[in-house]
């Protein structure tokens, strides 16, 4: 069968996958949020630089998502001995 690292690679990648394909979705969102708070009224001129604030620190949730899916994907190839020296 797969190995542990093989396994639990293939879970991290297609995990990776499904974060960065989210990504631009996500960053629309918080875009047509505050377009759509703003137009409907339900957001002051005065509000609209903390509301938007707020969204996009949402979408960088997302951002943080995929950059720790790469540190665990980078530990688990480099506890794999992926990036060893064969000196045989």
């Amino acid at each position: 069968g797969a190995s542990y690292f093989q396994r639990h690679g293939i879970r991290i990648v297609l995990a990776l996958a499904f974060q960065v394909v989210t990504l631009p979705v996500e960053f629309d969102a918080s875009r047509r949020a505050l377009k759509m708070l703003s137009e409907g009224g339900m957001v002051t001129e005065t509000e609209h630089d903390g509301v938007k604030k707020v969204l996009w620190a949402a979408a960088m949730t997302y951002v943080a998502a995929v950059i720790g899916s790469l540190l665990q994907l980078l530990r688990l190839l480099v506890l794999s001995g992926a990036f060893r020296r064969n000196d045989d």
